[in-house]
């Protein structure tokens, strides 16, 4: 008998490419006729960095960005020509590692930017960087006394290719917030110093702020993975990852039983429960245990949503599936955790995160299926 890995694993993680380039292509549309180019940091906010990155440059992306200078060198060996920024700057001592991979630090201090000059001067030619600029988040960044200080220090710029000058925005997400307004103004004096450099500074949702957001290059990240980018408006980006669990018993449960550890979800009238081999291992977050009986958090499974009752534990969870026929949901029935009918940004509210976490934090333990370029490839 042939087995696949789908057939077992409790749970399955199908990631959909084909849906992960038409995000890009709506991103570039946004962004147009600045450049479009990809956050993959984190493997690809957990979707897996070789995949990921082969298909955004399929469709046509040239620019990507890492966190940590080790991601960097994973995702050189799958793009040998991309362009690579290192966000987390120039870890010290390390330049070397940086230059022969030709991966670009995002400079964020003046220390940073002599060592790599400094280093530039040794390895007999100026090495391409990023300047990260802070606007106001206050994370990471040259302060502005410290870019001014830079600017001033000739022989530090003469050994600097600055191929992008950046900054980062606190409060995207929210259109109508001021400190987006504040921060462009601010990017654009910034930007005044430097002129002819092309310019970042829009995220995910700074893509759908305009023009003045979107300057020469944007930098997506949990948009091209189906986060939605405008929270206040329906998601304009199609659903990339699907979280299936699979029934591994129905239960016959009469009213007064408890479900579960802690016996923390009563039934209330005589129940079927599905109970499905996913857990917190694989990724599904335990706040969205339940007490109550309908709800907040919900799975899709047979056409229909049932909710989630009773505590998550490792490898399993309990879902009320009472109201379907009988002959809808059997042993082997797969049940949607994520996905087109269950969007990560609505599963992360039920469980109190942000759909960034959600994705990152989804475990390992599951078959992976890669859909939709020449082949499906399970893992």
């Amino acid at each position: 008998m042939t087995h696949t890995p789908e057939d077992l694993a409790g749970a399955v993680l199908s990631i959909n490419l084909v849906a992960l380039q038409e995000n890009w292509r709506t991103l570039q549309r946004h962004a147009a006729p600045a450049e479009c180019g990809a956050a993959v940091k984190g493997n690809a906010y957990g979707l897996g960095i070789a995949p990921v990155a082969r298909a955004l440059w399929e469709a046509g992306c040239r620019s990507f960005f890492v966190a940590r200078p080790k991601e960097g060198e994973e995702l050189r060996a799958i793009l040998p020509t991309a362009t690579i920024y290192v966000l987390d700057g120039l870890f010290p001592g390390q330049a070397e590692f940086y230059a022969k991979l030709k991966l670009c630090p995002a400079l964020i201090s003046l220390e940073e930017a002599r060592e790599w000059a400094a280093f530039g001067r040794v390895y007999g030619r100026r090495l391409a960087c990023a300047l990260h600029v802070d606007t106001g988040i206050n994370r990471l960044g040259f302060s502005q006394p410290e870019f001014e200080a830079l600017l001033s220090d000739r022989q530090t710029m003469d050994g600097l290719e600055i191929s992008l000058l950046m900054s980062h925005l606190a409060c995207a997400d929210e259109p109508a917030h001021p400190m987006n307004a504040c921060q462009r103004d601010a990017f654009a004096a910034i930007r005044a110093r430097l002129p002819g450099v092309p310019a970042s500074l829009a995220n995910s949702s700074g893509v759908f702020l305009g023009s003045g957001f979107t300057q020469d290059l944007v930098r997506p990240g949990i948009a091209l993975y189906g986060g939605n980018p405008t929270p206040a408006a329906p998601n304009p980006m199609q659903a990339v990852a699907v979280l299936e669990g699979a029934v591994l018993q129905i239960r016959d449960v009469r009213p007064g039983e408890t479900v579960g550890y802690s016996a923390t979800w009563t039934a209330t009238r005589t129940s079927r429960v599905a109970v499905l081999g996913a857990g917190y291992k694989d990724g599904v977050p335990r706040a969205l245990s339940s007490r109550q009986s309908d709800g907040p958090a919900h799975v899709f499974i047979a056409g229909q949503r049932c909710p989630v009752i009773g505590r998550i534990s490792m490898d399993m969870m309990a879902i009320d599936v009472t109201n379907l026929p009988q002959e809808s949901v059997t042993r082997g029935t797969r049940a949607e955790i994520l996905g087109r009918h269950i969007g990560i940004d609505e599963a992360a509210g039920w469980a109190g995160t942000i759909s960034y976490e959600l994705l990152t934090r989804l475990g390992s333990r599951y078959a992976r299926l890669y859909r939709g370029l020449e082949s499906d490839v399970s893992v």
